[in-house]
């Protein structure tokens, strides 16, 4: 099993990002595995269990991480496993959710065999000189609310508001634009990179890479000062977006449409925390704005008894 380091401060909450394309069998009875051993080492986090393989983030102490890799490294299919570590002084995750789905990142396509057939792997040592070649065009496969905070220099943007867009968006593109050029793409960890390249070469497309990692590992091993990398990269948990290094950023989430908020947009007179923020105010009813403005008061009164509310956090889910 390749791993990075882990921190060395305990007081940190460990975060395992990992995933894996691999035919998986008895898919229920994993599932059910993996729920009992994370419950017995009080994980938090999410993961997404199907045929095609697995895929989440889990959060806890280092030793109840490793049971946790451990158990799937018991499963026959699994001969080896990436996973990218970070640290948070909060458990960034408040329950633990095991799912058995489909697909373990939803594209929407049965075809696809990204166990079998990918891009090439372009490292994050080398991502830089690559990209900037003529004869490549850089693509980002993330959705629109992510692309909004950060991204890579001169990459095009999809514009996309689900995955499910993608394998349309990006076949209309090759149609006009590919002559004789190389396609690269990116995403937070690379598994949808996985996925797309492998949709791709599913119809021809031959000259398709994808950054080792994805945007995380190039986070983590790439300079600041050496970096193609603008603004911060939004994550699926609590710290809502990350820096070099891994740094938690500064954007949390708007609790009702769940757009990433800067300290800038709080300033906005459509902003109110717990209600809108200025991309969701107008479409929001009156009534919604009532009803979330008295789900906001139970959420300050319940931090002012030092209790923790059931459900969503608006400041940090």
């Amino acid at each position: 099993m390749a791993i990075s380091n882990f921190g060395t401060n305990e007081n940190k909450w460990q975060i395992a990002s990992l995933y894996k394309f691999v035919k998986l069998k008895n898919v229920s009875n994993k599932r059910n595995d993996l729920q009992n051993v994370c419950e017995k080492h009080n994980i938090f986090g999410t993961l997404i269990l199907a045929e095609e393989g697995f895929n989440g983030t889990i959060t806890g102490e280092r030793d109840s991480i490793d049971a946790v890799l451990d158990e799937i490294m018991k499963w026959p299919e699994v001969k080896t496993l990436e996973v990218k570590y970070s640290e948070s002084s909060m458990s960034n995750f408040r329950r633990l959710k095991i799912k058995q789905k489909k697909e373990i990142v939803t594209m929407g396509r049965t075809d696809v065999d990204a166990e079998s057939v990918t891009g090439e792997y372009i490292s994050p040592k080398d991502w830089n000189d690559f990209v900037q070649r003529d004869d490549v065009i850089l693509i980002d496969a993330r959705n629109e609310y992510e692309t909004m905070i950060g991204h890579f220099k001169n990459a095009i943007d999809p514009q996309t508001e689900t995955f499910t867009e993608f394998p349309e968006w990006i076949t209309g593109f090759i149609d006009q634009n590919l002559e004789d050029k190389k396609i690269a793409m990116y995403c937070t960890g690379g598994i949808r990179c996985e996925k797309a390249s492998s949709y791709l070469k599913s119809k021809g497309i031959e000259d398709v890479y994808q950054l080792q990692g994805g945007i995380l590992k190039y986070l983590e091993e790439v300079p600041e000062e050496d970096s193609l990398w603008e603004g911060e990269c939004f994550v699926f948990d609590q710290r809502v977006s990350i820096k070099h290094d891994l740094v938690e950023g500064k954007y949390q989430l708007c609790f009702s449409c769940q757009f990433p908020v800067s300290n800038d947009d709080l300033e906005s007179p459509f902003y109110e925390e717990g209600v809108t923020c200025e991309n969701c105010y107008d479409s929001l009813t009156e009534e919604q704005k009532i009803s979330r403005r008295e789900r906001q008061k139970q959420i300050l009164l319940s931090r002012d008894r030092g209790e923790i509310h059931l459900g969503r956090d608006p400041k940090k889910h």
